[in-house]
């Protein structure tokens, strides 16, 4: 393992959020946790338990109402929307259970999205698109394809091509296998797999015990808090494959 990989690229302190309403919710109770670069890492709870809600601080979608979340050494947990919005595009990929691709347009097109957004010419656009195709282990021939013409799991490899197109620092992936089948959901997992030993930083969100054991790290939470970190071993099949 490589200096750059002990380093954190998260760094939560006494992190809380709470939602004032009717009713006052505690939704994360004083947080601490720390990620390293490299790390594939699962966050495992019931509804209601404050997953969604730590991952969408992580994510940059949301702030917290107290403590310190530092990404890269950078304290932003009260960083303005538009500042978020910017550290979302260079740092964080996404990967939804929902797939969230535009109908319309082909499935290059969808992966090249952020690099529009981002304002990178065309013909890197276009060369960045097919390599993040690639690694996503996307098929060639359908890379024209309509998202409408394509299975639940080529779409999640489309999604995940997507997240990795800007060459992010972190990906989330929030329940990514909740909309297939069993075997498809396998392959899927391989795939994220496969990111990791490429040095890749993964979260994955789930409820399900047995999607979070494919992790290599485990951070259990209920009500709020984490309950358990738990680092599982690596097979010795798996610890060659990585080297």
């Amino acid at each position: 393992m490589t200096d750059n990989l002990l380093k954190y690229i998260i760094e939560v302190k006494n992190l809380s959020k709470i939602y004032d309403g009717v009713v006052k919710t505690i939704a994360l109770n004083n947080i601490n946790l720390n990620i390293k670069e490299g790390e594939f890492i699962s966050i495992i709870g019931p509804s209601g338990s404050g997953k969604s809600t730590l991952m969408h601080i992580l994510g940059c979608l949301d702030t917290p109402t107290s403590g310190d979340y530092f990404l890269e050494g950078e304290n932003i947990a009260h960083c303005s929307e538009d500042e978020l919005a910017e550290i979302r595009k260079r740092k964080i990929g996404f990967v939804f259970q929902q797939f969230n691709l535009l109908g319309r347009v082909s499935v290059l097109e969808n992966v090249m999205l952020p690099l529009v957004y981002a304002e990178i010419p065309k013909k890197e656009r276009e060369e960045r698109a097919k390599k993040s195709l690639e690694e996503a282990a996307f098929p060639k021939e359908f890379w024209h394809h309509l998202p409408n013409q394509l299975s639940g799991g080529m779409m999640q490899r489309a999604a995940i091509a997507r997240a990795l197109v800007n060459n992010p620092k972190l990906i989330l992936a929030d329940e990514p296998t909740g909309n297939l089948d069993s075997k498809t959901g396998e392959k899927i997992l391989e795939t994220f797999k496969d990111l990791y030993k490429r040095g890749r930083t993964i979260i994955l969100v789930t409820h399900d015990r047995y999607i979070a054991e494919q992790a290599k790290r485990i951070i259990f939470i209920k009500d709020g808090e984490i309950t358990e970190d738990k680092l599982l071993k690596e097979s010795k099949e798996f610890q060659i494959m990585k080297e």
